[in-house]
């Protein structure tokens, strides 16, 4: 009822609040699509790094059967496996920023589908980076031969740039959690 009523200027509540954030809007806008550039550029180099680790996997290939030397090894399937999720899951962030970058911008997509997106754009890229650290990691064991000496602190040291994309995104996460209109959106959670 209230939602249609006008007021003096014959203008509903809704037009007068966009009429009112025409510059939140656009600075809005602006920031979002600055996000998911950046992001985009992010998440395509680890697609393109990813994808070339496959096929130059540390220890080479027997010569006889075509297949890796290391392929019964737990840490071989780690690597593969990691690098498979990392591949997997910066496309998959690719994708959401470039849906958020070729977004219209209607009103209604910021209590939506632009937080959503931006949301799964930023935790698939975290996975992305942690799985990528997790190739990393393996491919240092495998290369000096699990040397606990150099590997313990290299694996330590991947852990930065976790951290580091953890802090400085996390205000951005939790901003994009609060715009979501739980109740009116398309992101019903059910458990049963």
């Amino acid at each position: 009822m209230d939602r249609e009523s006008k007021n003096n200027d014959k203008k509903t509540p809704r037009e007068v609040f966009t009429e009112n954030h025409k510059e939140m809007w656009k600075d809005a806008k602006k920031s979002m699509k600055e996000t998911a550039n950046s992001c985009t550029i992010v998440g395509t180099l680890i697609i393109t790094i990813m994808f070339a680790a496959v096929f130059t996997v540390p220890g080479g290939y027997d010569g006889g059967t075509g297949l890796h030397i290391f392929l019964t090894k737990k840490v071989f399937i780690a690597f593969m496996v990691s690098d498979a999720l990392s591949l997997f899951s910066s496309t998959t962030s690719v994708i959401m920023f470039l849906g958020v970058i070729t977004s219209r911008y209607h009103e209604d997509e910021f209590h939506g589908s632009l937080p959503t997106k931006m949301i799964i754009g930023l935790f698939t890229l975290f996975l992305s980076i942690a799985s990528m650290m997790i190739v990393f990691s393996c491919a240092i064991y495998i290369m000096l031969d699990g040397k606990s000496w150099i590997v313990i602190p290299t694996i330590l040291l991947a852990s930065v740039p976790l951290t580091s994309y953890l802090w400085m995104q996390y205000p951005l996460l939790v901003e994009s959690f609060l715009l979501l209109d739980w109740e009116h959106s398309n992101l019903k959670f059910h458990i049963f």
